[in-house]
């Protein structure tokens, strides 16, 4: 599957999966076969970093 290219686009994309159906960040990523680095790496482009205990973007 591939992930939405705009930030802002991705970043409710991956909250949501985050929220619904992840426990985690590492395993959103296995399970969507995207690396952590680019997933992060795009939503700091916009300032927004992961946040492990609320297990979320803020």
């Amino acid at each position: 599957m591939e992930i939405p290219n705009d930030p802002a686009i991705l970043l409710s994309y991956i909250n949501t999966k985050l929220r619904d159906d992840y426990s985690d960040l590492d395993e959103l990523c296995k399970s969507l076969c995207v690396s952590r680095q680019t997933i992060e790496s795009k939503l700091s482009a916009i300032g927004y970093a992961y946040d492990q205990t609320k297990n979320c973007f803020r």
